[in-house]
Formats: structure tokens, sequence, C-alpha cells
């Protein structure tokens, strides 16, 4: 008797364990239903059916995690909108090159968009190590033969050589948008876009506030996360006509890293997979002085707990409200000394620092930055001017400010110079302070 319920017991929990199909490829005629899974050729990842801890009324979804790892850590979702219901869900690749989800009544729940290019009767859909499940046009898996792929079609999560960016040509969006809860990965109310205008620079959305930049690329670093730059991963940016977008690399294929947008706390977290869990190698937004714009125009943030207030003004301005004693720099600064628009004006050097939003800034790529100078001076709405890109240790290009200066904070990691344009009679005083 006690051996037959042993067997029962075996029987019961091995229907509840992932069970791979031994491949990590379907075509037209295979299907992927209940616990069966796809395992990535090297036993990276898995796909297949899952259903969220604490999830209610039977919801199944199309999941890729980790294969390695006791911890189940889902970094893809296909139907995150369209959950199965109380019934076998199958996954399988349709004649037209879809990959698509069916219930038990044969109703479509979901369906991948529509593959690029012809599809001949070898396609396939294979999940790679990377994470990324590709559909091949005609099954050879080569670069070419894309039709389609997940990584395309982020959810929470970037894996390395994922992108984040746009697309130009098409105006399509690589984002990292949060689950609604643990329970339900439907998209959250937090979003990573990257806005290409001027600078490149990464934005952190609550619905559509604005909670927190990146700080513009200067091609080295993104000026507000200067620690991003490691030994462990490849950081890097890529920019042209046709798309921009970040990307990173990993040293060692045996790394498990992610970076991922918390429902639960609004933060953009990197996780690195250590001593059997997954630690937070950094996070944003990290303090108050993180938070978006908050000291205002011409205002920057700097936190220490030796310092106080948490906002300055740049030099040649003054708070431009009393709310700045009572630690509300949200009004920003206002100028000591109007311009004059003219020889009149000068430059002042600050460092060190986050750059401003440079959204709306503009760029020219193949200016000295002495002509970035002489081309500020000459527009009366510029207010200041940087060097677009200092990688080499070579001041190249030139970025003008049009525009209020927002978004600062003092970092003594950013090793770059903001020209900031003051009346020259703000510059004399502050040669004669600084002597």
């Amino acid at each position: 008797m006690r051996r037959r319920a042993l067997s029962l017991l075996l029987l019961v929990a091995a229907t509840c364990l992932p069970v791979s199909i031994a491949t990590d490829t379907i075509d037209l005629t295979a299907s992927i239903t209940g616990n069966q899974t796809l395992l990535s050729a090297r036993g990276a990842f898995r796909l297949g059916f899952f259903t969220p801890p604490g999830s209610s009324g039977g919801r199944t979804y199309i999941g890729i995690w980790y294969a390695r790892i006791p911890v189940r850590t889902v970094v893809w979702v296909a139907n995150r909108r369209d959950p199965v219901v109380a019934s076998p869900g199958v996954l399988k690749l349709s004649p037209d090159g879809r990959l698509v989800i069916v219930d038990g009544r044969n109703t479509t729940v979901w369906s991948s968009a529509e593959p690029t290019g012809n599809v001949a009767t070898k396609a396939t859909a294979r999940l790679l190590d990377s994470g990324n499940l590709v559909v091949s046009s005609d099954g050879s898996g080569s670069s070419q033969s894309v039709a389609w792929q997940s990584f395309d079609y982020p959810t929470d999560t970037q894996l390395p050589g994922m992108k984040v960016g746009v697309d130009h040509r098409s105006g399509f969006a690589w984002n990292i948008t949060s689950w609604s809860s643990p329970a339900d990965p439907s998209p959250g109310e937090y979003t990573v876009k990257l806005i290409a205008g001027g600078l490149p620079e990464f934005f952190l959305f609550r619905g559509p506030a604005k909670i927190f930049t990146t700080g513009p690329w200067n091609g080295v670093v993104l000026t507000g996360v200067p620690e991003l730059k490691t030994e462990e991963y490849t950081f890097a940016l890529v920019s042209n006509p046709n798309e921009t977008y970040s990307t990173y690399y990993i040293s060692s294929p045996t790394l498990l890293t992610r970076l991922v947008v918390e429902g639960s706390t609004g933060l953009l977290q990197r996780y690195v997979w250590a001593d059997g869990a997954w630690n937070n190698f950094w996070y944003h937004p990290t303090d108050p002085c993180d938070s978006y714009a908050r000291c205002g125009p011409f205002g920057f943030a700097y936190c220490d707990t030796a310092h106080s207030p948490e906002c300055s003004c740049l030099p040649g301005f003054q708070p431009r409200s009393r709310k700045w004693s009572f630690r509300d720099g949200s009004g920003g600064c206002v100028r000591r000394t109007k311009l004059s628009c003219g020889d009149g004006d000068g430059f002042w050097p600050v460092n060190n620092m986050k750059l401003p939003e440079a959204t709306n800034a503009t760029v020219h790529a193949d200016m000295t930055l002495d002509e970035c100078r002489q081309l500020c001076l000459a527009n009366c709405s510029c207010r200041a001017y940087s060097a677009a890109n200092i990688s080499g240790g070579v001041d190249r290009g030139c970025v003008i400010w049009a525009t209020d200066l927002l978004n600062m904070r003092q970092y003594p990691a950013v090793v770059q110079d903001l020209y900031i344009r003051l009346a020259q009679s703000d510059v004399d005083a502050l040669n004669c302070s600084c002597r």
C-alpha cells in the first residue's frame, strides 16, 4: 500500500514538471502544449507555458526563462495581454509564418506580428541560447532568413544582445515595460524608452510622466549612469540614419545578467546571478537627486550626507523662489545678470556634471569645440554648449542647448566640461573669486 501511494505521489509530481520535447525548434508539424517545453541547444533557456505565482483564474502564458537556475525567472512573455484562461493552450507555427497560441476551443488567443518576407514550407521557430525565439522563413536559421524574433518585442527585461531604442525607418520602438504585478505580466506603469533627438538618452516613465533619465550619451558613458561601464559587460550605443539603440555584451557566456524594469518598485535594475541568487548590481533612481528635473531650470542636484541642501544653482544664477530655503528646488534658478546677446557675453565651464536633458539640443558632429563656442555666441537663444563626443579623451563635435537647462546632477565620475553662457560681468566676477 505504501509503495502504491509513493508511486502515485511520484506520478503527480512528474506531471507538474516541465517536460522538454528534446529540441529547440518547432516547425509547421509540431506544437507545444501543457508542460512541454523547448530547450535551447546548450541548455541556457526554456520556452513553455507557465502560470505566475499568485495568479488566479487558471491564466497561463507562453514565456522564456532561464533553464539552469532553480528560481524560475521569466525574461519574455508572448501573450502578456492575452492569457489562456481555464483551458490548455497550444503554441504552434502557422503556414503564413506566424506563431499562434490557441486555447482548448481552438480559438486564437495571440499571434505574432506578420513576418517579414516570404515564408516557405520549411519555416521553423527556434529558441536560441541568447534567449531569443527566432522564426526562420526557410528553416536555415541564417540571419537573412529571420522573419520574426522575440528580441524585437521585449517585455520587462533586456538580455545581452537585445536592443532598446527606435527604428527610424518604421518608427517602431524597442521599449521595456514592467509587469503590472508579480502575478500579472500585462504591461504595467513603468517603461524605459530611448529618445534619440539631439544626443540619445534613456527615460524611465511612470505613465506619461518622466521620473528618471540616464543622462545623454557622450561617446563613452551615459552621463547620469557613470557606473554603467564595467569589465563584466560592454555597453554599446549605436546611432545611424536607420536606427538608434543600446545593447550590451557579456564577457563570459557563464555570466547571467539582466536589466529589468520592476513594476513593484519602479526601479530600473541590473541583476547578476551569483551564489545561488539574483544580486542587485545597480539600480536607478538611487536617491532623491535622481528624480527628474528635481532642481528645476539651471539648478543641479548633489546628494551627499555632508551636503545640504540637495539643490544648487549654476554659477551666475540664484534661486527663483524662497521655497529653495525649505529644500524645494523645483522652481529652479534665474540669472543674476541678463545676457546682452553678443560680445558682452562669455562662458563659464562646469564639470563633473550629468549633462542637461539633450532631446531638444542641436548636434553638429563635425565641428570643433572652438567653432561650437562661436556658433553659440552667434545664437541669442543658446544657453550652453559642450562636446558631443569625448571618446578617446578628445573633444569632438558640438552640442548646443537653446532651451532651459534641466535635469543636471553633479557626479565626480563624469569628466566633461559644460560651458554655461553668462553675462561677461558674471564671468569676470567668477574669475576674481577663483583667484
